[in-house]
Parts: C-alpha cells; structure tokens; sequence
C-alpha cells in the first residue's frame, strides 16, 4: 500500500462510452485522471489530450489490451480497486454511462468507500457551486467553468442554461438562470443573438 493521498478525487474515464469536452474543468482541483482508451479507439481529439496533458502526473492514459465486450470494464474495475487500496481515505468516480458499473460501486460505498458513478465531468460533486453564492460569486464560478471548456462552450442559450444548472446540481429556476445569462452579457462575457451565444471571456 502507498502513502495516503487524503482529499484527492480519483476519477476513471470509460473513454469507449464517455468522451468528455471539459476535462479543463478539473484543473485546480486536488485530482489523480486516468482515460481508459479501447484497444480499437486509435483517435483522441486534441482538447482531451491538451487538457490531460495540463495536468501532468495528474494524468494519464491506460489504453487496454486485448478486446471483448466488458473488457474495459474490468481494467476499470481492476485499477479501482487498486487506487482503493493505495488511498481508502480519497474520493473515486467512475465517468461512463454504463450502469453496468452499478453493483459493484454500490458494495464499495456499503464497505465505507468514497464511490460513484457519474455520466459527465459536470456532474462530479466537488464542481458543483452553491446555490446560496452571490451573484458576481456564482458568476466567478462560471466563467472559470466556460473558460475550462475551451472550444466546447455551449453555443445557444438553452444549452447554455443547462451547463450552468449543472454546476449548481440543478437547484437553479428558471428565471435565476435567465438572469445569470443575462449578466453574463451584461458584464460582457458573452454576446446573444438569435439565441445564438458568442464568448468574449474576461476576468469576472
């Protein structure tokens, strides 16, 4: 067993079901990312690799050996449990839309493990902002989420509401997220047209 990595949010990447756009988002958070690659997945886009790169030995690649189905699956499961072993005081998500996962997470979490499963990098916990903040902090928080997400950023107004709801666990109205839209272009971050969004991106 290693040392004890206290506070760190390991997350696991089922690259074959999930291909996240704003893995930036993790950056400044106290993380450990692995990407699961197929042994047939040959193309990874350049903003994923640029993003895993910015977090140095935060980041890696484990692309698996050999095929099947499931066969991702159990490096995942494989390389969990060792991350359990090595940090059982640490935080763990597995990002895939496979609900396959579920009975195993949940068994961890009733042997006292920091477990879940989420099916995007916007719904991990530690990203989401409260509800509660004022407006210029909860408008911080999205600026600093929209920047992460580089050429992903949502493009129409209603995509963009949902990001932002995201990040608050969906607790927003909808009238709060019309006015957070609203002073966003306001302060100039983003432009509205047509429904359509355009960034400008500044320090909130």
């Amino acid at each position: 067993m290693g040392s004890t990595l206290s506070n760190t949010q390991h997350i696991l990447i089922d690259y074959e079901n999930v291909q996240p756009k704003n893995l930036a988002a993790l950056g400044g958070h106290p993380v450990k990312v692995m990407v699961f690659v197929g042994a047939h997945q040959s193309k990874i886009p350049f903003d994923l690799v640029e993003a895993l790169q910015k977090l140095g030995e935060s980041g890696k690649y484990q692309k698996i050996s050999g095929s099947g189905r499931n066969a991702l699956d159990f490096h995942i499961a494989f390389y969990l449990g060792d991350l359990i072993a090595r940090d059982p005081q640490g935080a763990f998500h597995v990002i895939s839309k496979d609900t396959g996962f579920d009975p195993l997470l949940r068994h961890l979490k009733e042997n006292g493990v920091n477990v879940q499963r989420s099916r995007d990098i916007a719904e991990l916990p530690f990203l989401q902002i409260s509800a509660e903040q004022s407006d210029d902090e909860k408008l911080k928080a999205i600026v600093k989420n929209l920047k992460g997400r580089g050429q992903s950023r949502p493009r129409k107004t209603k995509t963009l509401a949902n990001t932002i709801n995201n990040l608050f666990a969906k607790n927003l109205s909808e009238a709060e997220l019309d006015a957070l839209i609203a002073l966003l272009e306001k302060r100039g971050h983003i432009r509205v047209k047509n429904d359509k969004v355009s960034y400008r991106l500044q320090n909130p």
